[in-house]
């Protein structure tokens, strides 16, 4: 496996932004950026399956976190509040009422510094004491790691000065027949889950988990991905299709997994989650609109792109029944995922 680095722009300030391209030899390449630790492309079997841009004008101009790592807290905290040994902080709100993905500025929105271990790209950000609000300088490594069977391996560390409250993920949107290929249609998803958390109208868990039996968040058994998004159920009219934490089965701490497995019928691409996480969020490109043009000048309309978000619970900081996303003083969080590709005969 080779890695080579080039520069990909700059930002707004001037900063130097650099792309990071590991290529196996089996010829499937990842090109990873020092913006936001951003995934900006995968290409797998000839087929570009990550949504991206090709400028760093693009990134920053758009909202939708495309490929980077969220951070401090992924996700979303009720209200930008939650209390941590008796103190409350309040956090930057950016999605309405409520905090979401680290808030206005977040680790998507930051220059990463970067190193090649080997044959692992290492990118570490450093957050200060109270940045978005948050308690405790934070340093934060996120190392990507190509395999020769086509996995594309993340792994998070992170360790404070003080108590505080994390939540990493990575918020690729992927389309298995290709960035640039239209919606999600005759794409098949597999979630193994027999639960997940109920949302309000802010797409914000209300702390109900519930079952997934006779409804339509139910993917113990693949369905395609648009199959069933439209019905008229409470959940998916709230987020304007699925968006929602799904609590895999089988969670046991720093045990990886399978959570979810998708697969595109044209292309004959199968994707295969795995994580030691407790959650994962599977978001169908709701607020996507086409109108930032893609790579090579792709439109991504409405459901063009899914996200498989390997997470702690989203607003877990206030939810005392949730798996802690507390990170103590001076201990290490770890986690890794992993997204594993392969190829099968397409349908004709």
């Amino acid at each position: 496996m080779e890695i080579k680095k080039q520069l990909f722009g700059q930002t707004k300030t001037g900063e130097a932004v650099f792309a990071f391209t590991l290529k196996n030899q089996a010829g499937t390449k990842a090109v990873i950026l020092t913006y936001g630790a951003a995934v900006q492309s995968l290409e797998f079997a000839g087929v570009d399956v990550i949504l991206g841009y090709d400028t760093m004008p693009d990134y920053e101009a758009q909202d939708k976190y495309m490929g980077a790592v969220a951070g401090r807290f992924a996700n979303r905290i009720g209200g930008g509040r939650f209390q941590l040994n008796g103190t409350e902080y309040t956090l930057c709100c950016n999605d309405g009422a409520n905090h979401l993905h680290g808030g206005i500025c977040g680790f998507d929105k930051k220059v990463w510094t970067a190193d090649v271990e080997e044959d692992t790209l290492c990118m570490r950000y450093t957050s200060p004491n109270g940045e978005e609000g948050y308690p405790g300088t934070l340093c934060t490594e996120v190392r990507y790691h190509l395999d020769e069977e086509n996995q594309l391996q993340i792994e998070y560390q992170a360790i404070c000065d003080t108590d505080t409250v994390l939540n990493l993920t990575n918020h690729s949107y992927f389309n298995l027949n290709g960035h640039g290929s239209g919606t999600l249609q005759g794409q098949e998803i597999q979630i193994f889950a027999d639960f997940y958390t109920e949302n309000d109208t802010a797409c914000l868990p209300t702390g109900v988990i519930a079952s997934v039996a006779d409804t339509p968040m139910d993917f113990r058994q693949p369905h395609e991905i648009l199959e069933r998004i439209d019905t008229d159920f409470v959940q998916l009219r709230h987020a304007g299709g699925y968006d929602h934490n799904w609590i895999p089965n089988c969670f046991v701490k720093e045990q990886m997994r399978k959570c979810a497995e998708v697969y595109a019928r044209k292309s004959g691409i199968r994707l295969a989650v795995f994580s030691d996480q407790p959650g994962i969020q599977f978001y169908t490109g709701n607020f996507l609109d086409g109108i930032v043009k893609g790579k090579k000048g792709a439109s991504y309309p409405r459901r063009s792109g899914f996200c498989l978000e390997t997470q702690g619970f989203p607003n877990a900081p206030n939810y005392g029944h949730f798996p802690s996303t507390v990170l103590r003083q001076g201990e290490w969080f770890r986690s890794r995922t992993v997204f594993a590709f392969t190829k099968e005969h397409p349908d004709t």
